[in-house]
């Protein structure tokens, strides 16, 4: 802190100035005690200036009402949620989430280092703090066909900007443990700073040589035995509550039962889209769902807060104590986490404010270059009439590998009711590539769905139960340049169109929630599961690290094997 404003706050800390404005009557939540204390906050230039007995040139009442830090994101990529990012921070902080941390690999996957400057440029002076993790696999594995690579060197110049924090997920565990070179290269890069990991269901020797590497977090846990490997490794687990990853329950079960109080967990939400955020709430949905599933109200609420800046070294962030940033959450009910406002720097978040939509670089859009493709690509046989099965399971992202004999003897694929098609296509280079396979729980009759967001190389995806309304599907995409849609009897019953790098839309929020909710409910009533997110759900089954079997452009991939399967 520069001294001229630590002279300014100072005076008001020991009494002898008023402050610009003092919070009366809180129910303080101190979460380094765990208590709740009553007494003012003192706000003085955007900076908690005292706790206890204050005036203030303003002073706002509180009645009683509680007061927690603002809520933090610990891992996040902000073109999930389809909206553009100031957008996306915007709604979020409305429901109390003043700081995120963001991973744009997403973007870097699609348009480089380009990608990387558009998230760091749309979120340079939003009513929010948001922090960068450099994309450390672009492309997440040599597998993928994705649209850039980022090298070590090519993440130097960014070194000395003060919102990139790290290192971001690192995907690529191989290469981690065989101690690749390249891979290490960028390890070593931000050795002084916090790496961050995915590592879903590692054997137990492979995670040690992991954490060995210096990476320190994980938000791919599903369950609570294997969050409790990891923290025996000392890492951080951020546990996941998005739209597809929902791990929140089985590991909160897991710390009430163990009667722990959350200390090395934190919260995210890694994948969550607008339509979601819009109907349960955002990091304040975890702490809420944390308490009904048995936690302390406080404990979960460190868990959103203090737990996530202690890990990547916020000091000023994450608590409502003298000399932290006035980020705060003033709610009406703790049970419940019901809001009353939000504050950012000192300042009230206004929640009925226009959203301006920043405008994006043309060289971002038209980002869809598919080759010769028809629906004779989509053809699947088998010399013995065995496939493998690519099976999706309700609420997670993994997928059990099974083989099936369908028919004797040699044949073509046709699906019913229990299986479907699923297809990835190459859409950055033209290069052609077509990988078509066999998926079951997903349950679509009568027509396909289809996405340009395919993680984490983001090709086109799309999933249907006969071959001409996939083949419309991706015709619809190429037209659009990118988006979700839904065919239905052989016509397109709706598109979202996502022409920013093929990721998000520049419409408008309100815009993508009111197509999304109709497309969304529309799938459903063509068979999707209840308990599968339609479009984030299939937008995962081309991301060939996440356990057990894959669909990407080169065919049907094995994660635990590292094999393509061959018919």
């Amino acid at each position: 802190m520069k001294l001229q404003k630590y002279q300014k706050c100072s005076e008001v800390t020991r009494g002898l100035e008023k402050a610009e404005l003092v919070l009366k009557n809180a129910r303080i939540v101190n979460v380094f005690t765990r208590e709740i204390l009553k007494g003012d906050i003192a706000i003085e230039d955007g900076l908690i200036s005292g706790i206890g007995s204050y005036e203030g040139k303003r002073e706002i009442d509180l009645e009683g009402r509680y007061v927690c830090p603002g809520l933090i994101d610990s891992h996040l990529h902000l073109e999930s949620t389809l909206v553009t990012p100031a957008e996306l921070v915007t709604v979020a902080a409305r429901h109390g989430t003043t700081t995120f941390i963001v991973d744009p690999h997403e973007s870097a996957n699609v348009s480089g280092l380009k990608g990387i400057d558009y998230i760091l440029n749309q979120t340079e002076d939003v009513e929010a703090n948001v922090f960068v993790m450099m994309p450390s696999c672009v492309p997440a594995t040599a597998i993928d066909d994705n649209g850039c690579t980022i090298t070590a060197q090519d993440m130097v110049p960014y070194l000395g900007n003060r919102r990139i924090l790290g290192l971001g997920e690192v995907m690529d565990y191989i290469s981690v443990v065989n101690a690749d070179e390249a891979m290490h290269s960028k390890l070593d890069l931000f050795r002084e700073r916090v790496r961050d990991g995915h590592a879903p269901f590692l054997a137990e020797a492979d995670l040690q040589a992991y954490v060995m590497a210096g990476i320190t977090t994980d938000h791919e846990c599903s369950d609570f035995d294997y969050a409790m490997q990891e923290r025996r490794c000392g890492m951080t687990v951020h546990i996941r509550e998005g739209s597809a990853a929902r791990n929140l329950k089985a590991i909160v079960s897991g710390i009430v039962r163990h009667q722990m109080n959350g200390e090395g967990f934190c919260f995210c939400t890694d994948d969550k889209h607008i339509e979601d955020i819009e109907q349960e709430g955002h990091i304040d949905h975890n702490v809420r769902k944390a308490i009904k599933l048995g936690m302390d109200p406080i404990d979960a609420i460190c868990m959103a807060t203090i737990n996530s800046a202690k890990c990547y070294g916020l000091r000023r962030l994450g608590a409502v104590a003298t000399g932290y940033q006035a980020d705060l959450l003033v709610l009406d009910d703790i049970e419940n986490m019901t809001i009353y406002d939000v504050y950012y720097n000192g300042q009230r978040i206004d929640q009925d404010s226009e959203i301006t939509i920043r405008e994006c670089p043309a060289e971002l859009k038209n980002t869809v270059h598919v080759g010769n493709f028809t629906v004779d690509d989509l053809t699947l046989e088998s010399p013995d009439g065995s496939f493998y099965v690519i099976e999706m399971q309700e609420g997670e992202i993994t997928t059990v590998r099974k083989r099936v004999q369908l028919f004797d003897g040699p044949g073509v694929f046709r699906a019913d009711e229990d299986y479907q098609k699923i297809a990835v296509i190459e859409r950055h280079k033209a290069t052609g590539k077509t990988g078509v396979g066999i998926v079951s729980g997903f349950g679509i009759r009568g027509g396909a769905i289809a996405s340009s967001v395919s993680h984490d190389s983001h090709n086109i995806i799309v999933i249907g139960d006969n071959d001409q309304d996939m083949a419309l599907a991706v015709q619809e995409l190429i037209r659009t340049q990118g988006g979700y849609t839904l065919i239905a009897d052989h016509k397109v019953f709706d598109t979202l169109e996502l022409p920013v790098m093929g990721l998000m839309s520049d419409a408008g929020f309100r815009y993508s929630h009111i197509k999304l909710k109709r497309m969304i409910e529309k799938a459903h009533e063509m068979g999707v599961p209840d308990g599968i997110a339609p479009f984030i759900t299939l937008s995962f089954m081309a991301l060939p690290v996440i356990p057990e079997i894959r669909i990407t452009p080169r065919g049907i991939y094995d994660v635990c094997t590292g094999e393509f399967y061959k018919y």
